[in-house]
């Protein structure tokens, strides 16, 4: 079965909108913005995190469950990125409603940490993939508050921003003009073509991830048609087959799960002290907690030192109530990680799963 859709009489491929961004820019709370704003009719929404165990998918709760798509265990750039290409090239069948395909484009939001150039040669580049869809774009949601941090150490970042047809630049409620004013001029120096377009909150309209045309290298810089045509060369002396490849460096992810319901005093605590001797390397935490006492779920965000504000959802996205918080970190030890919260009395599941 192949989906497709028409533009007077000419058939053509299904679009592919890149949404990328640095840990912790706000890519999810954009998705979860186009849902509730009812955006996403029609668009199949594919979701990748890093690490073994994924919570933006349960979130993303405005967002159908049909129409959402975890891609787990692992960063699409690396480990999973077969995983990817067989995805798109089975999803109209494999996720057809009544048989019949029922979606006319595809977000794929990747994970904070990818590397966008394997991606982008995927969706390009596979065959299997070009010829059912066209990369229509790439959105890259910038922090206004960490943004300039990210892409001056980490190339994760600024091929992200490199790569962009828009820069969707998000939190400025949050920062300084001084310092939007830097982060822009560093923008425009790595991504001179791409549209800045703030946000805050998540607002963002359609149209900065789907704006008609197709992607082009026109306006970018000459580093990133060498980054594709590098990754065009990988995937042909390996003979067009994808092998995992760690891209991260000393960066990892670990899952700590909580059985019972968590003292919210004891867990923050815990939170405070991993900011206090880790904060530099402790690149995001994100999770969704059972506190004791409550019927409803917290959800906490965290990028390097600034924790936001929890947030309670209506109601838990699914039947795992247990406490589950990721942290990606710089040189994570995963060990003393775990005896930080079981020092506290907070003891952390054996089975993340």
């Amino acid at each position: 079965m192949v989906c497709r859709f028409v533009t007077g009489t000419q058939e053509t491929r299904i679009p592919v909108a890149v949404l990328t961004g640095f840990l912790g820019s706000g890519k999810t709370t954009l998705l979860g913005h186009l849902g509730r704003a009812g955006e996403l009719g029609r668009t199949l929404v594919l979701v990748n995190e890093f690490g073994e165990v994924g919570l933006d998918h349960h979130l993303l709760t405005p967002i159908a469950e049909d129409t959402l798509v975890a891609i787990n265990s692992g960063c699409i750039c690396c480990t999973i990125r077969a995983d990817l290409a067989q995805t798109l090239a089975a999803a109209p069948s494999r996720y057809a409603r009544g048989g019949e395909c029922w979606f006319d484009r595809v977000v794929i939001e990747t994970t904070g940490i990818a590397d966008p150039a394997p991606v982008l040669q995927t969706i390009l580049g596979d065959a299997a993939v070009s010829r059912r869809y066209v990369l229509a774009g790439v959105a890259t949601t910038v922090d206004a508050v960490n943004g300039l941090e990210a892409i001056t150490s980490h190339p994760e970042a600024l091929k992200q921003v490199a790569v962009a047809d828009r820069i969707i630049l998000t939190k400025t409620d949050l920062a300084a003009r001084a310092k939007i004013d830097e982060l822009l001029s560093r923008i425009r120096e790595t991504a001179p073509s791409a549209p800045v377009s703030p946000v805050v909150n998540g607002a963002a309209k359609m149209e900065y991830l789907f704006s008609g045309g197709s992607y082009t290298l026109q306006g970018k810089s000459a580093d990133v048609e060498a980054w594709l045509l590098a990754e065009r060369q990988s995937a042909e002396e390996a003979g067009h087959h994808h092998h995992d490849r760690n891209r991260h460096g000393r960066i990892q992810a670990s899952c700590l799960v909580f059985e019972d319901p968590v003292d919210p005093a004891v867990f923050e605590a815990c939170l405070q002290s991993l900011l206090l001797f880790r904060g530099a390397d402790l690149l995001r935490v994100k999770g969704i907690i059972n506190v004791a006492g409550m019927d409803k779920p917290m959800v906490v965000h965290g990028v390097q030192h600034v924790f936001h504000p929890p947030e309670i959802l209506p109601r838990w996205p699914g039947s795992d109530h247990r406490t589950r918080i990721v942290l990606i970190a710089r040189d994570l030890d995963h060990a003393q990680l775990r005896e930080c919260f079981a020092g506290m009395g907070l003891e952390v599941s054996s089975s993340p799963v």
